[in-house]
């Protein structure tokens, strides 16, 4: 099974326009979706109490992230900072490379700002699980009786 993604820039004529013309990811895109191709990929599953979201950020340790709540906005940011390296004659290639990413999800009114958020990182993986209001819930069937 290849994990290789699709890459448009072997064909010529599948440029930027004919890519967004085509491309249908963005239908089903809403406000908590923000589709970029230099930010991490995430995962966002919802259940009865909670939102989880999970980021795939490999190679960040948690020093390296913060993440922010503030006026309906979640802001997931990371910098590696780039490692002062005295002899570099050993390389014949060197491709490491040190990057950052800046994201930043607006969130349903479901979600209860004042209770506190759980993050998680393990094995390359942020989670963060957001608590929905009390409101937003999914209350159980109520049998109405007739008379």
């Amino acid at each position: 099974m290849s994990i290789i993604k699709f890459n448009r820039n072997r064909f010529p004529w599948f440029n930027d326009t004919m890519s967004n013309w085509m491309d249908t990811d963005n239908f089903f895109a809403d406000d908590f979706f923000i589709k970029d191709r230099n930010l991490p990929a995430m995962n966002v599953k919802e259940h009865e109490d909670d939102f989880e979201i999970e980021l795939a950020v490999p190679g960040f340790s948690k020093k390296d992230i913060e993440v922010t709540m503030e006026d309906d906005v979640l802001h997931i940011c990371a910098e590696k900072r780039k490692e002062e390296v005295e002899e570099e004659k050993d390389y014949t290639r060197r491709e490491f490379s040190y990057n950052s990413f800046d994201r930043k999800l607006h969130l349903p009114t479901s979600v209860d700002q004042n209770e506190a958020v759980k993050a998680k990182y393990k094995n390359g993986v942020l989670t963060l699980n957001l608590l929905k209001k009390e409101e937003a819930k999914v209350q159980p069937k109520k049998v109405i009786e007739i008379e």
